[in-house]
C-alpha cells in the first residue's frame, strides 16, 4: 500500500508539519489576535463536567461542545471530587503546551495534592502524580531523563521493527484464523503492542501479554489502578534485574549504560513511561484505526485494495479520535488569568487533544494527509516515539486486512462500546467475522 498525501490540508494548515508550526490561520481566525481572540458574548458560568461515566465515554464531543459554551477552557472533574481545568481550543492548547515559564509539567506543586484533598489512592493519581521520568520534569531534569529516551529509541533499527510486528501479526492471526471470528481489540490490537515492547526491551514475549489487563487498568483509572501501577513497577523491576545481570541490544540495557547516568529509581520510571506511552495508546490507536476502515464508506474501497491507505486512516483517526484524548497536563506556575480565567498556583490544566483537534475554528474539509493535529502533542514534551508507533500500527493493519481481506464488524458500529476514563479512547472490544479462508503463515515470534 502506498502513502499519498492530500495537499488539501486544512485551511492554513500545511501537511506533513508538527502541530502549529508554520501555520497561518485563516482569516478571522482567534490566533491572530492575543487574548481578546476569545472576547464575544457574554458566557454562561461555567460548572465541572464529569470527564468518567459512561455517558462521557460514549459521546464525548457531546461533553467538549457544552465546554465550548464556557470558552476555550472550562472546569471539569477528572474522577468525583477530582477537580482540573480543561482546554478545547487548538490555539490556546499550542499555546499552553509551549509555554513553559507559566506551565509546569511537575506536579509537586499541585494544589489541591499538598493541600491533602487528593487521597493517596486517587484513581487518577498513577496518571498525574510525580514520578522521576521525563514525563513529569521540567527544565533541565527533562532534558536529561528525555534524551535518555530519544537516544535509546533512535537505535532502533526500521526495518528490523516491521519485521517483528509482521511476525507477531501472523502469529496473533493464526490463532483465530480458523474461527471465522474474533475480537480484535483482545485478540489483535491489546497483545501487538506488548508483544512488540517485550521484545525491544529484551524480555521474552510470554511476560507482555500477561500485562493487557494491567494496563488498561491503569489507564481506566478505576479503583484498582494503584494495584495495577504496583504491578506494573514489579514488572519493571524483574526486567531490569535481568538486565543488569545479560545486557543485550534491547533498550533496557542502553539505558543502564546511558550517559546521563540514571538512579535505579528514574531508569524504573523511565521504562514505565516508554511502555505505558507504547502499548496502551498504541493498541487504541490500531482498535479505533480498524474501527474506522470497517465502518466508513470512505475507506470501503481499502479492503479490496482500493482508494485510501491505512496511513490515511491512521490520521483520521489521530484527528478525530486520538487514542490520548485528554492529558498533556500543565501546573499553573503561579496565579495568572488565561482566556479570561483565574487560574489558581497549583491548579492542573489539561489539553483535551480531541476537542482541540474538532475546534470549531479550524476547517475539517482537508484532513487526509494533514498531521498538524495535536494527538503526539506539541513543545518540549511531545511525544518522541511517533515514528515508531506509526510503524508499530500500520504495519498491523496493513497486515490484518492482507490476511483477512473480507473482515467485517459483526456488529453495528453505533453498538461499539466504548471505556470509560478521563484519558483515553478506548473500545472495549472490536468483534468481527470474516471467511475461514485464511491460510495460517508460518510465523515465530
Amino acid at each position: 500500500m502506498t502513502y499519498r498525501p492530500d495537499t488539501t490540508a486544512a485551511v492554513g494548515y500545511r501537511p506533513d508539519t508538527e502541530a502549529g508550526v508554520g501555520v497561518v490561520p485563516p482569516p478571522g481566525c482567534p490566533a491572530h489576535a492575543g487574548q481578546a481572540r476569545f472576547g464575544g458574548p457574554a458566557r454562561p458560568a461555567a460548572q465541572s463536567l464529569p470527564l468518567y461515566g459512561p455517558e462521557f465515554a460514549a459521546d464525548p464531543h457531546l461533553f467538549y461542545e457544552r465546554l465550548r459554551q464556557y470558552g476555550p477552557i472550562a472546569p471539569v472533574e477528572l474522577s468525583p471530587g477530582v477537580e482540573a481545568y480543561l482546554i478545547t481550543s487548538y490555539s490556546l492548547a499550542l499555546e499552553v503546551l509551549r509555554d513553559t515559564e507559566r506551565f509546569a509539567k511537575d506536579p509537586r506543586g499541585w494544589r489541591a495534592l499538598n493541600e491533602g484533598r487528593i487521597p493517596p489512592d486517587c484513581p487518577v493519581g498513577p496518571m498525574m502524580m510525580y514520578r522521576p521520568n521525563a514525563l513529569f520534569n521540567d527544565g533541565e531534569a527533562h532534558a536529561r531523563l528525555r534524551g535518555a529516551i530519544t537516544d535509546s529509541l533512535t537505535r532502533l533499527d526500521p526495518y528490523a521493527l516491521s519485521e517483528y510486528v509482521e511476525r507477531s501479526a501472523d502469529t496473533l492471526i493464526n490463532a483465530f484464523a480458523d474461527r471465522g471470528e474474533a475480537d480484535l481489540l483482545a485478540d489483535y490490537a491489546a497483545a501487538i503492542p506488548l508483544l512488540v515492547f517485550n521484545e525491544l526491551f529484551g524480555y521474552p514475549a510470554e511476560h507482555g501479554l500477561r500485562l493487557v489487563g494491567t494496563m488498561a487498568r491503569l489507564f481506566d483509572s478505576g479503583e484498582d489502578a494503584a494495584e495495577a501501577n504496583q504491578e506494573l513497577l514489579d514488572y519493571m523491576a524483574g526486567l531490569i534485574a535481568a538486565k543488569r545481570r545479560r545486557p543485550a541490544a534491547d533498550i533496557t540495557s542502553w539505558m543502564l549504560v546511558h550517559p546521563s547516568q540514571l538512579a535505579d529509581d528514574e531508569l524504573l520510571q523511565q521504562l514505565m513511561l516508554i511502555l505505558a506511552a507504547g502499548t496502551e495508546p498504541q493498541l487504541n490507536l490500531i482498535a479505533n484505526a480498524l474501527r474506522l476502515l470497517l465502518s466508513d464508506d470512505r475507506f470501503a474501497g481499502e479492503l479490496s485494495g482500493g482508494s485510501l491507505p491505512v496511513q490515511d486512516a491512521i490520521d483520521e483517526v489521530l484527528w478525530t479520535d486520538p487514542p490520548l484524548a485528554n492529558f498533556g497536563t500543565r501546573f499553573a506556575r503561579q496565579d495568572l488569568d488565561l482566556a479570561g480565567v483565574r487560574i489558581r498556583q497549583g491548579e492542573p490544566i489539561l489539553t483535551s487533544y480531541a476537542a482541540a483537534n474538532n475546534d470549531p475554528e479550524l476547517t475539517s474539509g482537508g484532513r487526509l494527509g494533514n498531521r498538524a493535529h495535536l494527538a503526539w502533542s506539541i513543545g518540549a514534551h511531545r511525544c518522541p516515539a511517533e515514528s515508531p508507533a506509526r510503524v508499530i500500527a500500520s504495519v498491523a493493519i496493513e497486515k490484518l486486512l492482507d490476511r483477512l481481506p473480507d473482515i467485517e464488524l459483526a456488529v453495528p458500529v453505533d453498538q461499539l462500546a466504548w471505556r470509560t476514563g478521563p484519558f483515553h479512547r478506548a473500545l472495549v472490544a472490536l468483534p468481527v467475522r470474516f471467511p475461514v479462508t485464511a491460510r495460517p503463515t508460518a510465523a515465530a515470534v
